[in-house]
């Protein structure tokens, strides 16, 4: 990173690297030492973390989305945890915060691919709101690689580096997705 490439979130200003983060081990990536930048506008400090990780998260988006599309097919929380090496809780957290606002996270998602792609066609309902999400994300995901391109900086772009990259990596953070940010999103037809 050098300055000047990257916008400050929280300002008009540009980051410059400052260092780095600590390191910290993540299920599903391994170590990881997160870039720091410092925005010369206001002084902020902020980590840039890399789309296969979500913030505060010990485990690698994909481990995530592992689980989540595990209860999009019927699992529960246990066999899930069993499955992938994870303390059950831990999983039953992340579905019980994906399933309190499924509706919101589609239309997110939705919105992620009509702004990405050029006449992107809507997926048809599949009678299971996880399997929704899971369409929307999916509709994302073709939008993002049709016009990007289907391999980014870290080889191939999959779903769930879309997920994290379009959440800035906050897809289980509380009050994602925003309330405003499902309400500018209309997807539904006149």
């Amino acid at each position: 990173m050098t300055t000047g490439q990257l916008d400050c979130p929280g300002c008009a200003g540009v980051l410059a690297p400052w260092g780095w983060a600590r390191p910290r081990r993540v299920r599903g990536v391994g170590s990881l030492r997160a870039r720091r930048a410092r925005c010369l506008g206001c002084l902020v400090t902020h980590v840039l973390l890399p789309v296969t990780v979500l913030l505060r998260r010990a485990d690698a988006v994909v481990v995530i989305g592992a689980a989540l599309t595990a209860r999009a097919a019927g699992l529960g929380h246990r066999r899930i945890a069993v499955w992938l090496g994870v303390p059950a809780g831990t999983v039953r957290g992340w579905l019980r915060r994906w399933g309190a606002r499924l509706e919101a996270v589609r239309v997110h998602f939705m919105v992620v691919a009509r702004l990405a792609g050029v006449d992107q066609a809507m997926p048809k309902a599949l009678g299971s709101p996880w399997r929704d999400v899971l369409a929307a994300l999916g509709a994302a995901t073709t939008a993002v690689t049709a016009r990007f391109g289907p391999a980014g900086v870290i080889g191939p772009v999959t779903a769930w580096q879309v997920a994290a990259a379009s959440s800035g990596s906050r897809l289980l953070s509380p009050g994602w997705p925003l309330p405003s940010t499902a309400a500018a999103g209309n997807t539904s037809s006149p």
